[in-house]
């Protein structure tokens, strides 16, 4: 409702010492009675027995961003976001309590309208089942909502339908982004830019991130295969990594590389291997030495349009239902949306070599089992870690009353180590701690604080790897999964097809 500074997230004060309100903000609150949105959720917890507990998920908060040009070539105003986001939630989340809030603005005026919807995570009221749920328990009151990658997928398409519906611009929200930019990105960029500009520099500030995506563009648009687009990779200090169909980028300052994933899909082996593809054949089509093949790698790579490539062709989702209630034009876009996904799985099948479902089941059980022990080998890794960091807090404090143990050994006289006893009881107190701890975990030679430190980020740094694998054998599981799923709801599809056809003679 009010002002805030972009860099501290504090509230901004006028000259009189009070809050400045925050220019067009619309606010409701749904199925909350005469109460506040707070209120009426305490009540409801405590009614429920739910939401007690410091860990639990208390609510959940969803934003619907409009495109900035919405608000200038198709007339949508503040109050009609309002009015949208107050039916997306009346209709995708009932009986929940909620607060829904709109702003004219992005953050520190960016320009574009958008919808906040907050939403107490226990549901009030029984409610229909929707296409995304899977459990009774989604349906019932007393319970809470959950955030499936089926919901999201499900509130996407639906506000793609809406923005269809509205006559707004559309956003692909079920692909992936070209260029991914992730909030601590995008502020290290407003920072050092504002830092820039205080300087009186007039350069753009680039994020390491920025630079690296412009050394993979280089390397690329010179490139006519992978090994050479490794190699002038190498030549600018970066290391290109392959694991199990997906790139990683190391650079010279790093230690731990950069998925293509954070980068986005433009700089995953999908991408970079469309790019190989297309310049083969137009080299195939030219017959010369890849100089005609440039200018449209270029023109891709800044996103002109006539030259776009389909980056996502390796990307699978799950197929949707179509519900013809939605629209006729919901129902278009989910049958082509269904046919690519079958399409791709196929693809997928026959490029694993599967012979049948059943092979393509025990490759699941496989990478489950491989999914399970890289789990167990991190579980192994962080115990071990904890330990380490527990022996450093202790020899960290025990070596911390060094010069009081001395003192206390120095002294002659029972009574006067009594008195010296009581003066400094807490550091005792914190010696006698780790001296018990030394004990109980058979610790007979006291290593040195550097020592531990060393163990410590070399424990850290083995985290971190079987932390990029294990998300790589969970990828790899769910794609697996997915592939599947789409496989026997096409058989379905077609058995279907074929008992309902009818036969003229």
């Amino acid at each position: 409702m009010f002002e805030h500074d972009e860099f501290t997230n504090k509230p901004i004060f006028d000259e009189s010492g009070r809050l400045i309100p925050r220019v067009n903000c619309r606010f409701t609150t749904l199925n909350c009675g005469d109460d506040d949105f707070a209120i009426a959720c305490m009540k409801s917890n405590l009614h429920y027995g739910k939401n007690r507990s410091r860990g639990d998920v208390k609510s959940h908060h969803y934003i619907i961003s409009f495109d900035p040009r919405d608000g200038i070539e198709n007339g949508l105003t503040v109050d009609k976001a309002q009015e949208l986001g107050e039916q997306f939630c009346r209709e995708h989340f009932a009986g929940h309590q909620a607060i829904v809030c709109t702003h004219s603005d992005g953050h520190n005026h960016s320009g574009n309208i958008h919808c906040h919807i907050v939403i107490n995570s226990l549901r009030i009221a029984n409610v229909p089942l929707l296409p995304y749920m899977d459990r009774p328990a989604d349906t019932r009151a007393g319970c809470k909502h959950r955030c499936t990658e089926a919901a999201m997928n499900y509130f996407r398409a639906e506000v793609m339908e809406m923005c269809q519906r509205e006559g707004l611009h559309q956003i692909v929200l079920l692909g992936g982004s070209g260029e991914r930019v992730t909030e601590g990105e995008y502020w290290t960029k407003r920072r050092g830019q504002a830092e820039l500009s205080d300087s009186g520099k007039p350069t753009k500030f680039e994020t390491d991130k920025e630079k690296l995506r412009k050394i993979i563009r280089s390397a690329l648009s010179s490139a006519n295969d992978f090994d050479e687009f490794a190699e002038l990779l190498s030549q600018q200090g970066v290391t290109v990594k392959q694991s199990r169909g997906r790139l990683s980028y190391l650079t010279s300052d790093r230690t731990k590389p950069i998925t293509a994933r954070r980068l986005g899909d433009d700089f995953d082996l999908p991408a970079i291997n469309a790019v190989f593809e297309q310049k083969s054949r137009q080299l195939a089509r030219n017959g010369e030495q890849g100089v005609s093949s440039r200018p449209s790698i270029l023109k891709r790579l800044q996103g002109a349009k006539n030259a776009k490539i389909d980056t996502y062709h390796d990307s699978i989702s799950h197929m949707i239902d179509v519900t013809p209630d939605k629209g006729a034009r919901f129902e278009h876009w989910a049958k082509v949306f269904n046919l690519k996904q079958s399409a791709k799985s196929l693809a997928e099948l026959e490029k694993y070599g599967f012979q049948s479902l059943e092979d393509l089941q025990n490759a699941i059980a496989i990478a489950k089992a491989d999914e399970r022990n890289c789990r167990e080998k991190l579980k192994a890794v962080e115990t071990e870690l904890y330990g380490k960091k527990g022996l450093q807090k202790r020899v960290l404090a025990y070596a911390n009353t060094r010069s009081i143990r001395d003192e206390y050994k120095a002294l002659k006289s029972d009574r006067a180590r009594e008195k010296f006893r009581k003066q400094h009881e807490s550091e005792f107190i914190i010696m006698e701690s780790a001296q018990k701890y030394f004990k109980e975990h058979g610790v007979t030679k006291i290593p040195s604080y550097k020592t531990l430190q060393t163990e410590i980020e070399q424990l850290t740094s083995q985290q971190n790897d079987l932390y990029e694998e294990l998300n790589e054998k969970r990828s790899e599981v769910k794609r697996l999964k997915t592939i599947k799923d789409n496989i026997e709801r096409t058989l379905h599809e077609e058995s279907n097809k074929i008992k309902n056809k009818d036969y003229e003679i």
